[in-house]
């Protein structure tokens, strides 16, 4: 875990963030389902963190879930996603972060589609977008 945009203290996230940015990644807290800007997106390309930029998700592995937030079937690397117990509400589930900068990104259930059966629900608010360059099949890839 190497969390370097940690260092940043919570004043300055709360410069750099949108009141529910930080709401989101450095509270842990959800957006509402089925309103969030990358809810029904379906443009090529990829899913960056908003509070560091890194690149964490693939349109390519992005699916309709159902659920009302961005479902994905698996991380761009798994290098780049932490995974971790999550007691809170009263039930154990398994939250992700970016584990650049520790952003709370949201949860990865058991109930996702081949090959992977994963199912990452992330918050839009989370993430900003690099839409894919128009080159060739490979664009999206890191």
């Amino acid at each position: 875990m190497t969390h370097d945009e940690n260092l940043k203290t919570d004043k300055e996230w709360k410069e750099i963030l949108t009141p529910e940015q930080y709401r989101v990644t450095r509270k842990a807290g959800t957006e509402k389902a089925f309103i969030g800007k990358y809810y029904e997106h379906k443009e090529n390309g990829l899913y960056t963190c908003v509070c560091c930029n890194e690149k964490l998700f693939s349109s390519k592995t992005k699916f309709d879930s159902g659920t009302g937030w961005p479902s994905f079937w698996q991380p761009l690397n798994n290098d780049r996603v932490e995974e971790r117990r999550d007691f809170r509400l009263g039930a154990v589930r398994t939250e992700v972060l970016c584990k650049k900068c520790g952003a709370h990104l949201g949860h990865v259930f058991m109930e996702g589609p081949p090959p992977t059966g994963l199912r990452y629900c992330i918050n839009s608010v989370a993430l900003d977008f690099e839409k894919a360059q128009e080159e060739g099949p490979d664009s999206t890839n890191d």
